[in-house]
């Protein structure tokens, strides 16, 4: 496996797997191809083969000099158990760390169970929010109405 930066192309092969990857969720809007374009330095792209197995797209917070921010990850379901999600975001925290960043957050969907154990796992803490719903802290109309998100911060060693 090789991980390497993203590069502008690479929203042609990822945009239309988005959406495959998480079960026919509708949700290749939330990564539009200015991503690909303007994050390259810390957005990362997993091969295998050829073949594009997993992906994160992040970059570094213009408005909080030691924060950075994970917009959206995700890994080919064949290769979950891979550790490719974790290798990833592993060359994200050091591209952060690089650039003087110490905390990284991230959002997900408080539906996405999956999302919030592999944030936990990783290290992350959840965020307090305004609302508990199911036992989780979540941020109510967070990306509008009705788009509750838990928010989740790490502290980088």
């Amino acid at each position: 496996m090789k991980i390497r930066q993203v590069e502008g192309r690479d929203y042609y092969a990822i945009s239309p797997l988005i959406d495959e990857w998480w079960g026919g969720r509708h949700m290749s809007d939330m990564l539009p191809k200015l991503f690909f374009d303007h994050f390259t330095r810390t957005s990362f792209v997993a091969e295998r083969e050829g073949e594009i197995i997993g992906f994160l797209i992040g970059f570094l917070s213009q408005t909080h000099s030691n924060e950075a921010y994970i917009h959206f990850a995700g890994v080919h379901p064949d290769y979950r158990k891979d550790s490719i999600g974790k290798k990833l975001y592993n060359e994200f925290f050091i591209e952060a760390r690089k650039n003087g960043r110490t905390i990284v957050r991230c959002v997900t969907s408080p539906v996405n169970k999956v999302s919030v154990a592999y944030h936990t796992k990783m290290g992350f803490q959840i965020e307090k929010g305004d609302k508990t719903l199911n036992g989780l802290s979540i941020n109510t109309n967070y990306d509008g109405q009705n788009q509750d998100r838990v928010l989740f911060v790490k502290k980088l060693a």
